[in-house]
């Protein structure tokens, strides 16, 4: 066997030694740590990329070399290595940008234990991303859960103490509904492990339950859209997203939900098996969901006050379009909601690592009064949020263009009138309501300040500029490649999709 196979494991076991050993060192070191081991990281679902794309197939790594439906196994080919490979650099970006702002909010003392539940994160998402044992996505559900929960409440104000406890409360009845629906699914298969599974899922559709299967899976898709903020779900995202420190923002708006959407659609496309997902009456419910939610999340965007709260909605639409192109339920569909899951995730982390850099120029303040004409004090973030914000709004040569266009491929291809209908009025509606707030936003950045002052009234560590312009750049970078050059990742996670089952 070779050896690039053990990776996805090690992946696995690494962050989960990490995690103890940043208890041990001091705040800077657990930081200089954890970025030398998402580097590695990074270097190694790389490796698991590059070698399943040169042999044209997954592979699977049977962990203690006992077989179904004993044994526990990873699964890896071109999709999963490809997701490891960018949610693990935004998550890298997201360590670096973030750092100067996490000396601004957390306490010193307790950087190390930060980083602890960061490697601890990381753990969780490189298993939900491998694993193809139903169960263990359950078991590092909450995992991912007990850390999201301690990333909050790190920058310890009021505020991300009530969306602890809120995140915390929603997400153990979104896991009581999965591990219920898994329980249900291991009743009626005698399975965990995925593949397996959907051979029995094939038999049972044939002899006619169907009814059982689509109870199970309506548990399974209510309990992880629960997590994730599926509409109507989504009330939960502005305290927690907007309330904490940079990089808990980062990884909980870009990567905790996405590690539970790629879940879900494991679960739909390899465990249940995309022709039995079509035929089932969820499809169309998680389209509705979709479209609804596209344009819910804008307008509550519209009407917050502060830049992180509309930041923070907007999550809510973009995660609409994800659960839309599930719901088409045709491989465009599901091609177009992988690609916008990677296309969110640049995005989104860039907003989040740039909002604060325009509030702490801006007298430490978010309302939208306050940080009238902080592009001007802080140009850089000015030059970044603009990008992020021209991506969200679909703007071509952005990434967020392409996945538009995607959804509205894959929409056309379906040949249903009215599926075609919806989807092109909701880009269309959606993205009209991302310019009202988006454009709006960044013409009241570089917009004169109200008040006469210095450009440059509150100044800013050298260093703070540094590593964020870096992080900032990456992102941005990873942006412009998934705009530019659609066709190279989208013709990845086609190759991905063929190998998936």
């Amino acid at each position: 066997m070779e050896f690039v196979r053990n990776f996805p494991l090690l992946t696995i076991i690494l962050s989960l030694v990490s995690s103890v050993l940043c208890t041990l060192l001091s705040g800077r070191a657990a930081k200089r740590y954890t970025v030398i081991l998402e580097t590695l990281l990074i270097l190694m679902a790389g490796a698991v990329l590059a070698y399943t794309i040169r042999s044209g197939t997954s592979f699977t790594y049977v962990m203690g070399e006992f077989p179904a439906p004993w044994g526990n196994e990873i699964r890896a080919g071109v999709l999963e290595a490809l997701m490891a490979v960018m949610l693990l650099t935004v998550l890298l970006c997201g360590v670096q940008g973030g750092w100067r702002f996490l000396e601004l909010d957390v306490e010193q003392s307790k950087h190390n234990l930060y980083f602890s539940l960061v490697n601890l994160f990381t753990a969780a998402l490189m298993a939900l991303i491998w694993t193809n044992d139903i169960f263990t996505g359950y078991v590092f559900l909450e995992i991912m859960t007990l850390a999201s929960c301690g990333l909050i409440v790190a920058r310890e104000i009021g505020r991300t103490t009530l969306a602890a406890v809120r995140y915390m409360i929603l997400n153990l009845l979104g896991s009581g509904l999965f591990l219920l629906g898994v329980v249900m699914l291991y009743n009626l298969t005698g399975h965990l492990l995925m593949v397996p599974m959907a051979g029995a899922v094939s038999e049972l559709v044939e002899e006619g339950a169907q009814m059982p299967l689509t109870f199970s899976l309506a548990m399974i898709t209510i309990g992880l859209g629960i997590k994730s903020g599926m509409f109507p779900f989504y009330f939960w995202m502005p305290d927690t997203y907007g309330a904490s420190t940079a990089t808990s923002a980062v990884i909980l708006s870009s990567l905790v939900s996405k590690a539970y959407i790629f879940l879900l659609f494991k679960i739909l496309f390899r465990a249940i098996g995309a022709e039995v997902y079509v035929a089932l009456p969820i499809r169309a419910i998680l389209l509705l969901l979709g479209v609804l939610g596209m344009a819910a999340g804008s307008v509550s965007a519209i009407r917050s006050g502060s830049l992180n709260r509309m930041v923070a909605y907007s999550s809510a639409a973009q995660i609409g379009y994800i659960f839309m192109g599930l719901g088409l339920g045709t491989e465009a569909g599901f091609t177009a909601a992988l690609f916008q899951i990677l296309a969110h995730a640049v995005t989104k982390s860039l907003l989040f690592l740039t909002t604060p850099r325009l509030s702490l120029v801006s007298g430490d303040s978010m309302l939208f009064q306050r940080i009238q004409g902080s592009g001007r004090r802080a140009k850089d973030a000015g030059v970044f949020f603009t990008v992020a914000a021209l991506s969200m709004v679909g703007i071509p040569v952005f990434a967020g263009f392409s996945a538009k266009l995607l959804f509205a491929v894959a929409a056309v291809e379906t040949g249903r009138p009215w599926v075609i209908l919806a989807v092109m009025a909701a880009l269309g509606v959606s993205s009209v309501l991302n310019v009202l707030y988006f454009i709006r936003t960044v013409i009241r950045i570089y917009a004169k300040p109200q008040d006469a002052g210095p450009e440059e009234p509150y100044p800013v560590p050298k260093e703070l500029r540094r590593q964020y312009r870096v992080s900032a750049a990456v992102l941005t970078g990873l942006n412009l490649f998934l705009g530019l050059f659609s066709w190279v990742t989208a013709n990845l996670i086609r190759q991905g999709l063929s190998m998936f089952g």
